[in-house]
């Protein structure tokens, strides 16, 4: 029996929420202040439900920073705040973030699915999942669905890129016997889609 995915229906009004949730965070940790999230209002439960997401960051179309979690381990607003701060100043690829940036920053938050074992890669569907290798339980790598898309790659590539991202630097990786493959599906929206 195949298990149903768990897609995150968000209203309107709950993206805003989260993405000024983001943008205040950001702001918050660049200017050095501190910010304690807010709990949102009662109808928004979802938000106050364990979830899993990312929070990317762009400075005139490139990446600036990308952080999240792919485990739901706290409240979906918490989660937010917390990543969205993280990409700002953890992003290990980037300096991070100062002030001066900021208005020049673009945001994109993904609110991920529970991820689920892949058995075979053709189950993978470009566009729409995301993957997560496992490669002994010591390198790990992710890249959200948009990923491919954005990059142009098919599915080979997409595996190959994720084995350099996950730290084992060969081509196939994805293909050993100690690789594990997990997809997870996403609900993603930029600032404009919120405005």
């Amino acid at each position: 029996m195949e298990k149903k995915e768990k897609k995150y229906e968000l209203s309107l009004e709950e993206k805003k929420y989260l993405m000024k949730l983001a943008k205040d965070s950001v702001y918050h940790a660049v200017t050095g202040k501190k910010f304690i999230p807010p709990e949102p209002p009662a109808e928004m439960k979802i938000l106050k439900e364990k979830g899993a997401a990312f929070v990317t960051l762009k400075k005139n179309g490139e990446l600036r920073g990308c952080i999240g979690h792919i485990i739901a381990m706290k409240p979906l607003y918490q989660c937010v705040a917390e990543v969205a701060k993280s990409a700002a100043l953890q992003d290990p690829r980037f300096p991070p973030v100062t002030e001066s940036e900021y208005p020049s920053l673009h945001f994109e938050i993904s609110v991920l699915t529970p991820p689920q074992e892949v058995n075979d890669p053709n189950e993978i569907i470009i566009g729409k999942d995301g993957v997560i290798l496992d490669y002994g339980g010591m390198y790990h790598g992710v890249f959200l669905p948009q990923v491919p898309v954005e990059q142009g790659w098919n599915l080979i590539e997409y595996l190959d890129n994720l084995c350099y991202k996950a730290g084992v630097f060969r081509k196939g990786c994805w293909k050993d016997k100690n690789a594990r493959l997990s997809k997870f599906q996403a609900t993603v929206w930029e600032e404009e889609d919120v405005k």
